[in-house]
């Protein structure tokens, strides 16, 4: 009998080309959730101040599409830190999402390197970053993995560096699909790994984090992109909205979503940002 196919798995099946409708259907919606975490924070401020000599050095843990640094851009980044070079780092295992991160990398950002790996297997000889982040980055990494995934990455800042990850709760619309998914169609799958285990596992690596819990609303009345959205939500696109509106666990918990003429989800979402000792 065959292994059942993993999270992460999945999830690379979707960070590929032939899963570029579902990529847009999703940010139709998860665009909300890169323009909240910006405006939640002086991310600026961030990177001026953990620079040197003029120059600060970020890792972006599972950049995905580069959203992130795009809508960082988009908010007015290159004037904010004006004279300054942002070189960064892209990590991900799915070659198709470096490509994509780097093809909307505009001013202050450039790339310095990249990284076709998990963030658990990256080599120790990388390192000395000033600034580490990983936004809605780290549900596909295994729950058993994540105490070494977020170590990898705490050992990967300098001391004085800045880490921060924005990641969703056991709360948010993400974690609780996905839940009800799997109870409804996919039992051998895996967990999605929460803000709760993420804060665990900085305890553990010796990081105690300040937390600012951002709360908002995420929704739409087309049909086609909910389906889209709630699909790649669990990377899984064998299971059309109508199926889902009406059986098990999903079907209980879209019932509660709706809205109007369409459907509303509510994200409870951790911003977890830490100082490393000089």
């Amino acid at each position: 009998m065959s292994e059942p196919v993993t999270t992460e798995q999945r999830s690379l099946a979707h960070w590929a080309e032939d899963g570029r409708a579902g990529m847009e259907a999703f940010y139709a919606l998860a665009v909300e959730d890169y323009r909240r975490m910006v405006a939640a924070r002086d991310w600026a401020a961030d990177l001026r101040g953990h620079a040197d000599e003029g120059r600060v050095r970020v890792l972006d843990v599972a950049c995905g599409s580069g959203k992130f640094p795009a809508e960082l851009t988009r908010r007015g980044l290159a004037d904010a830190v004006e004279g300054m070079r942002v070189e960064i780092d892209l990590l991900d295992p799915s070659p198709f999402s470096l490509a994509e991160a780097r093809s909307v990398l505009e001013a202050p950002f450039t790339v310095r390197a990249e990284h076709e790996v998990r963030i658990q297997d990256l080599p120790t000889g990388v390192g000395a970053f000033d600034v580490a982040w990983a936004t809605h980055a780290l549900y596909a990494v295994p729950p058993d993995e994540i105490g070494a995934g977020i170590a990898r990455m705490v050992a990967a800042l300098r001391p004085g560096g800045f880490g921060a990850i924005v990641h969703a709760t056991s709360a948010s619309h993400y974690l609780r699909f996905a839940s009800a998914f799997r109870t409804t169609f996919a039992p051998d799958a895996v967990p999605f790994t929460s803000a709760g285990q993420v804060r665990t596992a900085l305890a553990d690596a010796g990081v105690m984090p300040t937390v600012t819990t951002l709360r908002y609303d995420v929704g739409h009345t087309d049909r086609a992109v909910v389906e889209g959205f709630l699909q790649r939500c669990v990377f899984d696109d064998s299971v059309p909205l109508d199926r889902m509106e009406v059986e098990g666990a999903v079907g209980a918990y879209l019932s509660g979503c709706v809205d109007g003429e369409g459907y509303c989800f509510t994200q409870v979402v951790d911003l977890i940002t830490w100082e490393v000792p000089a």
